[in-house]
């Protein structure tokens, strides 16, 4: 049995000690952009889960300047701990969906940082055009770039429910562009969205087996106050686990994912002045501690059902 940091998975934090010889702590940033989900290029309301601030809840102000961001979040994370490394992770909205100059100028700005090791942007498989890809290629030889995708399941009825507004032919292309390029890629996916069976979720993680991903967001469903989502739950509830019944199918996941795919997160914790459901989420460290009980429990350890 392999343990990365005395757990029976590849987390980020083994992963980053490996790399770096140090812990490293992530700052979120805004680079005040949007999304085509929302303004009229692909659809007018974006993924009916995200927030109005598109998924960008803990991130910094886009008033500031990327400079000021870093700072900031350098100070709130010095209250702490002693710190001296950290990922500038461009976090709200679409982080490409920007003329390339604007966006050369704002990533440029956090990777001149000499405190920052990695640059970290999420994004849409859709919204990497050929001069951002050569803009990212230029990046990454300066510092390690790391682009997260929100892929969230493979499966097209699901996605056309949450509206993502594209192809998994779309995800599959930004893929490959991306590790031509020498890239780092992360991909996003939500457990537990309506009408998904555990084996459909199971089929998403075996997709990714396959893909040249190097990391992997897994994340359950969140209910947030003022989305889409929030409206159907009400007039329609459907199935939200609970912890126990997440933690069995995060286990699952671990069995089956590729050891060399370094897991970013296994749960989420949503502004709780929004979360709706799952209220049990809102306390991450015990459910975290609860899930790796539950893997020394089942001698559950990553990649220990993984065939190739």
């Amino acid at each position: 049995m392999k343990l990365w940091n005395g757990r029976p998975y590849h987390s980020l934090d083994s992963y980053l000690k490996e790399t770096f010889g140090e812990k490293v702590y992530k700052i979120t940033l805004n680079g005040g952009m949007t999304c085509p989900n929302r303004d009229g290029h692909v659809g007018t309301g974006g993924c009916i889960f995200c927030s109005a601030k598109g998924s960008g809840d803990f991130a910094g102000s886009a008033a500031l300047s990327v400079t000021e961001q870093l700072a900031a979040g350098k100070a709130q994370l010095l209250k702490k701990r002693p710190v001296r490394s950290y990922i500038a992770y461009f976090q709200a909205f679409t982080n490409t969906y920007a003329p390339v100059q604007y966006l050369e100028k704002i990533f440029t700005e956090a990777i001149q940082d000499p405190e920052v090791k990695v640059l970290s942007i999420a994004t849409r498989p859709d919204c990497l055009g050929n001069d951002v890809l050569d803009l990212l290629r230029r990046l990454n030889h300066i510092k390690p770039v790391w682009v997260e995708l929100g892929l969230q399941t493979i499966h097209p009825q699901s996605a056309q429910f949450i509206r993502r507004g594209y192809e998994l032919e779309v995800f599959d292309r930004a893929v490959r562009q991306l590790r031509e390029s020498g890239i780092t890629v992360i991909v996003h996916v939500i457990l537990f969205l309506p009408g998904e069976t555990e084996e459909m979720m199971l089929e998403t993680i075996g997709y990714l087996n396959h893909c040249d991903i190097q990391g992997v967001k897994l994340q359950l469903l969140h209910v947030l106050e003022g989305t889409d989502l929030a409206d159907i739950y009400r007039k329609e509830p459907f199935h939200i686990p609970d912890m126990e019944e997440y933690i069995c199918l995060l286990g699952k996941c671990i069995l089956r994912l590729k050891p060399d795919i370094v897991i970013h997160r296994l749960t989420g914790d949503g502004p709780k002045e929004l979360l709706a459901a799952p209220l049990w989420t809102g306390a991450k460290r015990t459910v975290l501690n609860r899930l790796h009980q539950y893997l020394k429990e089942n001698h559950i350890w990553q990649g220990k059902e993984y065939h190739g």
